[in-house]
């Protein structure tokens, strides 16, 4: 049976409210308001640990915590006294990712290298970290193997290790070093874990929905137990009786009976009765009676906490607060460990953290030896530790409030309750005179960046490299219909970005994988739907089309010009529109688009829902022989332009929608925030002339969609978001829009040899994101302001904080 055991409080009625709040970037707020409209109320007591850290163990003894920093800038090894509360030692590591477990003995220390594809073995003497040995389980990337969980068998002097790129398991023997066999899993792996008895590996398939049973006597696998989606973290019980899975897709727990290796009760984690995906269950730990069980919901921003003491009959207790995104948990005695990955904030940092050791004005300790750090968004996200008094009844139903008030508020406002015949329906089934929605992406741009020039709106002109001159149509569009100050990508990069707005969510393999080849660590770019593993449980919004019988279409996005990325788009997309080729103007593609549409107008088969991809404004820096940042930038400008002008002026413009924004905004500065991105919303419904600074994001923007089209909630953050009503009039105005020529020259190519040139001549522009994006926005900067100017370091809120004493706009 699946326990769907919630408290009282969850259920709260869904409702929509309009908020314009402002950062105030104060670090000691009771309150952290995120730039998706969540918040965080951490709670306990904090250190500041690495970037992403993915998975913390304890040693057998109880005494020290060691810490796996995965992300996408410095990756370390950390070692923590559990009793002090202090950073003992930190080894930095050239790759690693998830795999952390110590010696029965605690004197040594087993990491996984991730893409450099070996283990290393840290000793441990007088509690700090002595240097590594090294086993080799293959040549480094770009040979495909990238072992995850780790598993000792002391006794044995065996080593078992699974991987998530060749999807393997590799027997090791620990005094030779040499690999004693491999045995094919037949699908992602993520953790593995031993029997009590050393008897059983049991392994999670994260790609595979199942756990395998792996006999290592006979060395063959002789089970397999079907999951929910996304398994990755296990945990047994002390007498290995009962096994515990967290699947991440489906925000649950499956409860497995190890004697009998079936399901005896599927554990529901999420915050609400809802099958929406969102949660992103991903760890796991049980007190030290074993009757309590804590469950990290990452994207939740929080731990579930079960009664466990009956197996097969859980009872939910409750909630506590965490940082940004928990990855892993331990318990014991009266403590909880917990590893927030993306940690409490990533306020303005101009010369990267500080090493020191003694508490900061944040309220948490900071680590003694992290470098400092460029200001990429990639890099940004200092994980941190929480350390927890396991609460009382009492306190556990304070903490739990606590988690739902965290989940954004939304009551209509009485501006929208007064607007009779809004276009967007205020509820599903409901009708909107609106039958067809263009929805372009574009790549990569924050708001300072193209609109910091437009006096209006909440722009700093300094950051501004695309200003009015350059994107004259984009300028024009904003100031003739709604100014948009306020919104915010869901997303850091175009790795999860594309997954953010196409599905309103990124997956626990997007999330995790993507900081490993954004750091030049190895990895694939397989985020727009190259490989399954990537995919939300349910799809992206062209599979909800199709489920539906709503009729759409992709130009360039998730299709190159001969086939589709996903099997929802085949006989779905544009034959001959190029996706991401920054050789390719966007004007081309629009004329493209334009001969595209011409033939299906004729016929009166547009589609309901349209995707078109515009990636220009990405640009080549400074890259010989390819087109200027200014030039890139100017065509797609006036792809979009000439986009709207033509839509404009056609017969279903009465009818019809255009939504555009950036799919992130990784590529450069922005005072308020690191997620702050132009977007604009194009009707004859939308407003006109009007600055809104409604707090928007990448989800509402999908939401205001899916109302139009009547189409379910695709997440947890699109169900929650706000959806555009402030940007909509029931009053139709058909004034068609006329686009404006360019100022610049479109085919203006990069011919001066300078140091950018240099630098730009080694980045790999044949996919997104596939160059290091802090010097690609620098080499563009240098291109604008002068070759010996200086980028100023941008301001990374990531995101906004409420001020104590300050009440909340929603209260």
């Amino acid at each position: 049976m699946k326990s769907n055991i919630f408290l009282s409080i969850i259920l709260m009625a869904i409702t929509f409210v309009g908020t314009a709040q402002t950062p105030t970037n104060n670090a000691k707020a009771d309150k952290i308001l995120l730039s998706n409209g969540w918040y965080l109320t951490p709670a306990g007591r904090s250190l500041q640990l690495g970037d992403l850290p993915l998975n913390i163990q304890l040693s057998s003894s109880n005494k020290l915590l060691a810490v796996t920093n995965n992300g996408q800038s410095t990756q370390s090894i950390q070692l923590i006294d559990t009793k002090s509360e202090v950073i003992l030692d930190e080894k930095p590591i050239g790759a690693s990712w998830y795999g952390l477990t110590f010696s029965a003995d605690g004197k040594k220390l087993y990491v996984s290298g991730g893409n450099d594809n070996i283990i290393l073995v840290y000793p441990i003497i007088n509690k700090k970290l002595a240097d590594a040995d090294t086993i080799k389980i293959g040549k480094k990337w770009p040979n495909k193997i990238s072992p995850t969980g780790i598993a000792i068998d002391d006794k044995a002097q065996l080593l078992y290790t699974v991987t998530k790129e060749n999807n393997s398991l590799y027997i090791v023997d620990l005094k030779t070093k040499k690999i004693l066999k491999t045995v094919t899993l037949g699908a992602e792996a993520y953790a593995c874990i031993l029997s009590p008895n050393k008897k059983l590996l049991y392994i999670s398939l994260w790609g595979g929905d199942k756990v395998t049973v792996f006999n290592t006597s006979t060395k063959k696998i002789v089970d397999q137990i079907n999951t929910e989606n996304h398994p990755n973290e296990l945990l047994l019980n002390k007498k290995g009786t009962i096994l515990y899975v967290a699947n991440a897709n489906d925000n649950s727990v499956s409860v497995i009976n190890t004697s009998t290796n079936k399901v005896i009760e599927t554990i529901s984690a999420t915050l609400t009765p809802t099958k929406l995906t969102g949660s992103t269950t991903n760890g796991l730990a049980l007190s030290t009676d074993q009757k309590t069980l804590y469950v990290a919901n990452a994207d939740n921003n929080c731990l579930a906490v079960f009664d466990v003491s009956e197996p097969g009959k859980s009872k939910s207790e409750g909630f506590i607060p965490t940082g940004w995104y928990p990855t892993s948990i331990k318990s014991f005695n009266d403590k909880i460990f917990v590893a927030n990955g993306k940690g409490f904030t990533s306020l303005p940092n101009p010369d990267g953290p500080k090493p020191i050791s003694k508490a900061d004005d944040s309220g948490y300790q900071k680590s003694p030896t992290v470098k400092n750090e460029e200001q990429y968004i990639g890099g940004l996200f200092k994980g941190t530790l929480s350390i927890i008094d396991i609460p009382s009844k009492e306190q556990l139903k304070k903490y739990s409030t606590q988690v739902y008030a965290n989940v954004p508020s939304r009551k209509v406002s009485s501006n929208i309750r007064s607007i009779k015949d809004n276009p967007i329906p205020i509820k599903a089934g409901e009708k909107s005179p609106i039958k067809h929605v263009f929805y372009i992406i574009k790549e990569n741009r924050t708001y300072d960046q193209v609109l910091g020039d437009i006096k209006k709106g909440n722009g700093d002109s300094s950051l501004c490299l695309f200003g009015e001159k350059i994107t004259p149509n984009i300028h024009k569009l904003v100031n003739e219909y709604v100014l948009l100050d306020n919104f915010y990508t869901d997303a850091e990069v175009s790795a999860d970005g594309h997954n953010w707005s196409m599905a309103a969510y990124g997956t626990d393999y997007v999330e995790k994988t993507w900081p490993i080849s954004y750091g030049d660590r190895g990895g694939t770019y397989d985020y727009e739907g190259s490989r399954k593993i990537a995919y939300p449980r349910d799809g992206f919004i062209w599979d909800y089309c199709k489920r539906a019988g709503l009729s759409y279409r992709t130009y360039g996005e998730f299709a190159d010009q001969k086939m589709a990325n996903i099997p929802a788009l085949e006989n779905h997309f544009c034959v001959g529109y190029p996706s991401f080729d920054l050789s390719i103007k966007d004007t081309t593609r629009f004329s493209i688009w334009k001969k595209d549409f011409d033939l299906l107008l004729a016929k009166g088969e547009v589609p309901q829902f349209n995707t078109i991809r515009f990636p220009n404004d990405h640009t080549s820096g400074q890259r010989t022989g390819k087109y200027t940042p200014i030039a890139a930038v100017a065509d797609n400008d006036l792809a979009v332009g000439l986009f709207v002008d033509y839509l404009s002026h056609s017969p279903i413009w009465k009818e019809s929608v255009i939504f555009i924004l950036e799919d992130d905004a990784q590529n450069g500065s922005d005072h308020v925030d690191a997620h702050r991105s132009p977007a604009l919303v194009i009707s004859p419904y939308t407003k006109r002339n009007e600055v809104i600074s409604t707090m928007y994001s990448t989800s509402g923007f999908l939401r205001t969609m899916e109302l139009i089209l009547n189409l379910p909630a695709m997440s947890q953050y699109d169900a929650a978001a706000l959806p555009l009503y402030d940007c909509f009039t029931p009053k139709i105005n058909l004034k068609p829009f006329t686009h404006l020529k360019a100022n610049v020259n479109l085919d203006d190519r990069n011919y001066a040899i300078n140091e950018s040139s240099k630098k730009s001549a080694s980045f790999n522009f044949a996919k997104e994101d596939a160059v290091p994006d802090l010097e690609l926005n620098e080499t563009i900067w240098k291109y604008i302001k002068g070759e010996d100017s200086v980028m100023p370091a941008p301001k990374r809120s990531a995101f906004v904080i409420l001020e104590k004493k300050k009440k909340d706009d929603d209260d």
